[in-house]
């Protein structure tokens, strides 16, 4: 049951958009001294840049103006960003117990306080159901609801970083940085940060948590994948490990498919009222609902 411990801390990584600040992307109202002067537009006029060419149409930056040029990328994503619909597959394993689950649901985020699942399907054990991904779920609930995403946002004021060169991603030109929190604090990591060479996007983030959030959970280690969708940069896929004292080795893996971004200007009079959003983030997750809604 001490896994649920290390699940809270997986969600951080997971949870797309301004909710966890893009798994570690900037915070909604960033300090001025975190935020560089704009150098380019985050979002062009005629055209998102995940249908841009880059490599034929914008030229490689210098490693000091795409990480400045993130920062702003970011934190104008998570003013423009009001919310989302996306397809999610998780995937649980205990190796030394050889239980495994998959579950999907349908996943909706309304900014800046509201997560919702719908269940899909369910395959698998059903104590992986119950005490690893439905637990998952309602963590990613509580996080929205309650944490501060500042603490663990990818910013300057959180993190130290250092030039490593440059390297391939999955076919992109990426400039590779060190990134050493400047403070031990749960959700923080220490790692490498992947950003697109011609055009700043974030490609990939990977490395090990730098304090475990309880004496049962130890070796926290991810790779979160990122894409850039209709002109916004969202995770599409988490691989996570971790030793808990217990149940031994935990593997997660989140893939999200079918984004729906919805920017701002669109928003307006699709976020029901917040009692009701409550009541229903929450049956959206609850354990025993889940059971009756899926597939054994």
């Amino acid at each position: 049951m001490k896994l649920i411990i290390f699940i809270v801390l997986v969600v951080g990584l997971c949870v797309p958009g301004p909710v966890f600040a893009q798994a570690f992307m900037a915070a909604r109202h960033p300090a001025p001294n975190e935020v560089p002067a704009p150098i380019l537009s985050a979002f062009p006029d005629t055209q998102p840049l995940s249908e841009l060419n880059t490599s034929a149409e914008l030229p490689v930056m210098a490693p000091e103006l795409a990480l400045a040029t993130y920062q702003q990328r970011s934190a104008a994503q998570a003013s423009l960003l009001e919310g989302y619909s996306a397809v999610t597959v998780i995937h649980a394993e205990l190796p030394e117990t050889s239980q495994q689950g998959e579950f999907e649901v349908q996943r909706q985020y309304h900014a800046p306080r509201t997560l919702l699942f719908k269940p899909v399907r369910f395959v698998g054990d059903k104590f992986v159901k119950s005490n690893v991904i439905a637990r998952l779920l309602q963590s990613e609930v509580d996080h929205v609801e309650k944490d501060d995403p500042t603490q663990t946002a990818l910013t300057l004021a959180n993190y130290k970083f250092t030039y490593k060169g440059r390297a391939d991603v999955d076919g992109h030109l990426v400039h590779v940085f060190q990134v050493k929190p400047r403070t031990k604090r749960v959700g923080l990591f220490k790692g490498r940060v992947y950003l697109e060479a011609h055009s700043a996007s974030l490609v990939r983030v990977e490395g090990t948590a730098v304090k475990s959030p309880s004496f049962f959970v130890k070796n926290i280690q991810f790779t979160q994948d990122y894409s850039d969708i209709a002109s916004f940069t969202l995770p599409v896929h988490m691989h996570s490990e971790a030793k808990a004292r217990i149940v031994g080795r935990t593997i997660i893996d989140v893939t999200y498919t079918d984004y729906q971004p919805v920017p701002a200007a669109t928003q307006a009079g699709m976020i029901p009222s917040r009692p009701q959003r409550l009541q229903e983030a929450f049956a959206a997750v609850r354990p025993h609902s889940l059971a009756k809604t899926t597939n054994q």
